[in-house]
């Protein structure tokens, strides 16, 4: 039987070291916070309250209380303690440990007296490397602490501590069942499933399996087991995700789970490049995922910490995220590295909504060598989530880290933490899929902002001439709408926007470049200076929402040498003024939500569109497309219509059917655009008869005098 406890807790080495009320799960820099008065660390830049209490040691306490009976045995159970930390049961040391991930339950029984029995948690300061610069992310470059941690360009510096995931005492007797695993594969041919269970228990246990209507499928006692013909697991939009439920009892406990019956690989992208000639090296990674041998295209988003105090996230958080994705079209997540890994429940949900997870441990962007104790640390904290998720059939793959091939990293695959990573995967998890780092050759990172000559251009035409087997992370940045902004930024700073404290804290300046992500100069190119922040607001929203929608169906059209579109990215753990994602803090989606959505619907009508802004006397074109990822195939006939001032041209109609999972390649359509005079927008419009696969572009047009003389009108 579970007991929580009433926790306190308490900073070491300050003037203030009086005990204050602590949540569990939580975070202790937010307990402290709320126990002594801080202003509101989400506004202006006050998350620098914070800075301060980085070197501090802090203790948990709880008086312990529960009910023990006859037979019973008494553990501490937590699933997960950041980051360096002594337990101690009556001011003696009964386990210690570095790291965030790994659960403990220490059976404290024989230490218990009949008195009162005081349980302590101390944690120690975060370790802060000394290669590379103070006050940097290159301070966790010697630990397994998400360094994220450390800041990043949408995460402000904020060394979190604590019972950040459940904690509690709990009593169990001879008929406890513990250490309870259920995994299952798939025959070559997919026709036969083969279960092998795994638990501890003092008593004899049987173990049932139900399908997804609750028909019995197996009972008895044996640990392993075949089903014949099971129902497969899929992805979202390309069948069910379909669920066993296990049960192991006996005639006083019971747990129970699910496991689900899928094949993935990751294969070589068609088209893949490698050396014609003697002598052969690299060719491009692979990464098209193989689901149950199907090729599907992964659409997606990058996935961060959805709280900067990992203690406050909650199942119901996590479910109405999860479900935003799916309602997307969304069918995979990439963990980024540099946030770690989330709590169980997250793979719960993701299991039942079909979403993969493409999984990454805590490295990021930073050089990680086998020094001190690093190497031990990370097998540990390593071993602890490969076994803690790998019954999942929504974890897809995993991968050692982000950005770690890259200049600023200089790792590689001889790397000691890469190789170990590797290993690990191997022995504990041998069927399922490993990629060193993301990007590999072949892949793509960026680019990052709607226009860039850099990067080639606009969204539209940089991505039309990249040529990459997997996008896997690309942005668009915008402003927040105007109800967050005046949340975070003082009154006299909204309009107009400079660099001063608060804007920079919510990364409209400094983040990546001085300019990011508010990218001002972007804006007035495109439209000039704007007049109010509600015109600002209006420029930036458009443009990442036309910016995502041009480059997701792009990536598509891609398809199948790119096999992946996966953004940068989905959620953000604060209120931001200014960043790429798609829900803004804490669940509410951004415009550009709903055109990602269009754009990752399973078959629709796309039009490639080489710009976004064109000119009278132009020659308009866009060439036609039938987008089909779906399981089945797809037909239909199509209607292209532009609208330029108040008319508009009929352009063309076209038919075209496709089969499951691919595209077709439709006219080109060309017009002379005429000069109306004055700056506005044309439409687009691809009018289809069959309902939801219509799509419409909304462009920028100017006439042909200056165009810094001229304003975009209704925008």
């Amino acid at each position: 039987m579970k007991f929580y406890q009433t926790w306190q807790g308490r900073a070491l080495g300050t003037e203030n070291s009086e005990w204050f009320s602590a949540s569990v799960p939580g975070n202790i820099q937010k307990d402290y916070a709320v126990a002594n008065g801080f202003a509101d660390w989400q506004y202006a830049d006050g998350y620098k309250q914070f800075l301060p209490l980085e070197d501090l040691d802090w203790e948990y306490r709880a008086s312990l209380s529960f009910e023990k009976k006859e037979g019973e045995r008494v553990y501490f159970v937590t699933e997960g303690i950041s980051y360096k930390y002594d337990i101690l049961l009556g001011g003696e040391v009964i386990y210690s440990y570095e790291g965030m991930f790994k659960p403990a339950r220490i059976d404290i029984t024989d230490r218990l007296t009949d008195s009162e029995n005081i349980l302590t948690v101390h944690i120690y300061p975060h370790p802060k490397s000394s290669r590379g610069c103070r006050g940097t992310r290159d301070e966790a470059n010697e630990s397994c602490i998400p360094p994220v941690m450390y800041g990043w360009d949408w995460n402000p510096r904020l060394l979190m501590s604590g019972m950040w995931d459940e904690a509690y005492i709990e009593t169990r007797d001879s008929s406890y069942i513990s250490d309870t695993e259920v995994l299952c594969r798939l025959s070559d041919d997919m026709t036969v499933g083969f279960v092998d269970a795994s638990w501890l228990c003092g008593e004899d246990c049987e173990l049932i399996l139900l399908d997804h209507e609750g028909n019995e499928v197996f009972r008895g006692r044996e640990r392993s087991f075949t089903v014949t013909r099971p129902n497969l697991w899929w992805c979202n939009g390309q069948g069910e995700p379909y669920l066993y439920t296990w049960i192991i009892r006996n005639s006083r406990h019971e747990v129970s789970g699910n496991i689900g019956f899928r094949k993935i690989r990751l294969v070589r992208n068609t088209g893949a490049n490698g050396p014609a000639e003697f002598p052969k090296s690299r060719y491009e990674a692979p990464i098209t995922v193989e689901l149950n041998g199907r090729r599907i295209f992964a659409k997606g988003s990058n996935w961060v910490n959805p709280e900067l105090f990992w203690g406050d996230i909650t199942e119901e958080r996590y479910r109405t995220l999860i479900s935003l994705a799916k309602d997307c079209n969304m069918n995979i997540f990439r963990m980024w590295g540099g946030a770690g890994a989330p709590k169980k429940s997250f793979y719960d949900i993701c299991d039942r909504e079909g979403i993969m997870i493409w999984q990454e441990f805590m490295l990021a962007c930073n050089e990680y060598i086998d020094t001190g104790s690093y190497m031990q640390v990370l097998e540990k904290e390593a071993t602890a989530i490969i076994k803690k998720f790998r019954a999942h059939p929504s974890l897809a793959f995993w991968c050692g880290g982000n950005e770690l091939f890259n200049s600023w990293s200089g790792m590689d695959e001889q790397s000691y933490p890469l190789r170990l990573l590797n290993k690990l995967c191997l022995e504990l998890d041998y069927d399922r899929p490993f990629i060193y780092t993301s990007p590999l050759f072949g892949m793509a990172h960026g680019g990052y902002v709607f226009y860039s000559e850099d990067q080639g251009g606009d969204a539209f035409n940089q991505f039309i001439r990249s040529n990459n087997t997997a996008y896997t992370e690309f942005g668009i940045p915008s402003l927040a709408d105007a109800d967050t902004l005046k949340e975070i930024i003082p009154e006299n700073e909204l309009f107009p926007v400079v660099k001063t404290a608060a804007w920079t804290a919510h990364h409209a300046f400094g983040a990546w470049g001085d300019k990011r992500w508010l990218c001002a100069e972007v804006m007035e190119k495109y439209f000039g200076k704007a007049d109010s922040l509600e015109e600002l607001l209006r420029q930036s929203q458009w443009l990442q929402c036309e910016g995502y929608r041009g480059a997701f169906e792009e990536m598509r059209r891609q398809w199948p040498h790119c096999s992946m579109a996966i953004n940068w990215c989905y959620n953000e753990p604060w209120k931001t003024a200014a960043g790429n994602e798609l829900i803004a803090y804490p669940e509410r989606p951004k415009a550009a939500y709903e055109y990602v959505k269009l754009a990752l619907r399973p078959t629709l009508f796309s039009a490639r569109i080489p710009k976004i802004d064109w000119r009278a006397g132009e020659c308009f074109e866009a060439e036609l497309w039938l987008l089909n990822d779906a399981p089945s195939d797809a037909s239909g006939k199509v209607r292209a219509t532009l609208t330029v001032g108040t008319e508009s041209y009929e352009l063309i109609e076209w038919e075209a059917c496709v089969t499951r999972g691919e595209n077709r390649r439709g006219p080109t359509v060309r017009m002379t655009l005429p000069d109306l005079g004055y700056s506005s927008i044309i439409t687009l419009t691809l009018s289809s008869e069959n309902a939801g696969t219509e799509s419409k572009y909304e462009l920028l047009y100017y006439p042909k005098k200056p165009r810094s003389a001229v304003r975009i009108l209704n925008m």
